[in-house]
């Protein structure tokens, strides 16, 4: 490997183990917030729920922009769209309840977690370490199923359904920060 191309894997492993902590962090706090404050006010639930995938698309639009541009991530790119989409259908759907909310949370976290294992995928051939992401697309996909199915019950769920998908989230990212920076600390333990 070059000295610059070392280089460049380098910074975007600094780059991507802020963003993972970033995320991870994002996660924790609204996890904290749906089950503390969201399960007992539905217009705060609401405010949430809109907030999560916006968020996406914020962090996936700043994660390809900081990555070689949208144009170089085309999976980020769609996520950005399926994630501001879904936005957009929350606010839609949060007037016909949660029953329809959690079917949409069930369509975006099959969307964007393949979107996301096909990121991790894309990634690992020049970064590393994303084995972690993997699991996490797909388990975000599987949740999604599920999600879908839980939508179709006569039960209304609550925001506390999609608390617990943001928690595994959160888990994920988190490891997959400490992983890169495990991974720096070694390589500087190496070179010494």
């Amino acid at each position: 490997m070059s000295k610059h191309t070392d280089t460049a894997v380098l910074q975007q492993d600094q780059w991507l183990k802020r963003y993972y902590f970033a995320r991870a962090l994002f996660s924790m706090l609204w996890v904290a917030a749906a089950f503390l404050v969201g399960t007992r006010s539905a217009v705060i639930a609401a405010a949430l729920l809109v907030l999560y995938p916006a968020w996406d698309a914020a962090a996936n639009w700043v994660d390809a922009n900081a990555s070689g541009g949208l144009q170089a991530n085309r999976t980020q790119r769609i996520n950005v769209w399926a994630s501001g989409l879904t936005t957009i259908a929350v606010c839609l759907a949060l007037t016909a309840g949660m029953n329809a909310v959690l079917g949409i949370f069930g369509l975006w976290a099959i969307a964007s977690g393949l979107l996301q294992l096909g990121t991790a995928l894309r990634r690992w051939k020049s970064q590393g370490a994303q084995w972690v992401m993997v699991l996490s697309g797909a388990q975000s996909a599987l949740a999604g199923g599920f999600f879908i199915a839980q939508s179709q019950m006569p039960t209304t769920p609550s925001i506390a359904n999609v608390a617990g998908y943001a928690g595994v989230g959160a888990v994920y990212f988190a490891i997959s920060g400490v992983w890169l920076l495990v991974r720096q600390m070694r390589r500087r333990q190496a070179a010494t």
